[in-house]
């Protein structure tokens, strides 16, 4: 059995406390902060579940170790998970990929990032491309919503949508109903997509999003516009305009979450606060689609 000795460890712990400075106390509080960061990113997603199945196979290791047990020291076990361990750093990259892609870019199109790389508009600027573009949205939202014509409008916002933008047909065309209610027409080729808008242009239309991370989650009742929508705003910061073809209601799609009910007043001051406002999140407060699977165990 391993033995500890006490006053070892009190001495040892005496001499850390002898020799700490200030650049060890600001180097505990940033690693604290970075572990949060993890937890909270980790929250709620299959990284969570990961997380657990390697704590548990580092636990067996050291168990099956003779540094714990000596006589429970299995060798075959334990130099196979020390194997394993050992390529712990890589296979952490790469199961992880999808959840440290979204932390690097969220904390890339944070205010602190922007200002730190020198990117991003001032606000004047983008008042100036988009003040008259939020109208003609909206505008035409209202009129494809009383004749029940679907439509995906996706408003690009610090996160670039290029690979998305790739799958469309490019327009850069100015924004007016009349674009929009062609575009959207049933009949014509490019009204099964969605229109990407950036700077306030409509710069490609027939656009192919991607699939939500938990669509088996997503309430069933949702079409492909919704799931659609649902999928781009969990892969970046845009702000997803979806008009039902079945019902004509507005639902908006942001950070995973769909809310529904929107009318002009209230989708310009949604559009206003995503673009205008200098924030990490946008508020967003109508009555939200349950998607979630805490949600749906609510139900249950």
């Amino acid at each position: 059995m391993l033995f500890i000795n006490p006053q070892d460890t009190f001495d040892a712990f005496l001499g850390s406390i002898s020799t700490f400075s200030l650049m060890d106390a600001i180097d505990i509080l940033l690693l604290t902060y970075v572990t949060y960061l993890l937890l909270r990113l980790i929250r709620e997603t299959r990284a969570g579940q990961l997380i657990k199945g390697i704590i548990f196979l580092v636990a067996l290791y050291f168990i099956t170790s003779k540094r714990f047990i000596e006589k429970f020291h299995l060798k075959a076990t334990n130099f196979l998970l020390g194997k394993v361990l050992s390529m712990g750093i890589l296979a952490m990259i790469i199961l992880f990929q999808p959840e440290l892609r979204r932390a690097l870019e969220k904390a890339g199109r944070s205010k602190f990032g922007i200002r730190l790389f020198g990117f991003g508009q001032s606000n004047s600027e983008i008042k100036l491309l988009w003040e008259d573009a939020i109208d003609i949205i909206c505008d035409s939202c209202v009129e494809l919503s009383a004749s029940c014509t679907g439509a995906l409008i996706v408003v690009e916002r610090q996160v670039r949508l290029g690979e998305t933008i790739e799958t469309g047909t490019i327009l850069n065309a100015t924004p007016s109903k009349e674009i929009f209610g062609n575009i959207f027409y049933p009949k014509t080729p490019l009204h099964d997509g969605a229109v990407i808008m950036r700077d306030g242009i409509i710069l490609a239309a027939a656009c192919f999003l991607p699939k939500p991370a938990k669509d088996a989650q997503i309430n069933k009742k949702l079409g492909s516009r919704h799931r659609a929508a649902i999928g781009m705003s969990e892969n970046s910061d845009a702000v997803v305009i979806v008009v039902s073809e079945e019902t004509g209601q507005i639902s908006v799609a942001v950070n995973g979450k769909l809310t529904r009910d929107y009318t002009h007043d209230k989708l310009k001051a949604l559009l206003e606060d995503a673009l205008f406002n200098d924030k990490k999140e946008i508020t967003i407060g109508q009555k939200e689609i349950f998607s979630s699977f805490s949600e749906r165990r609510k139900k249950k």
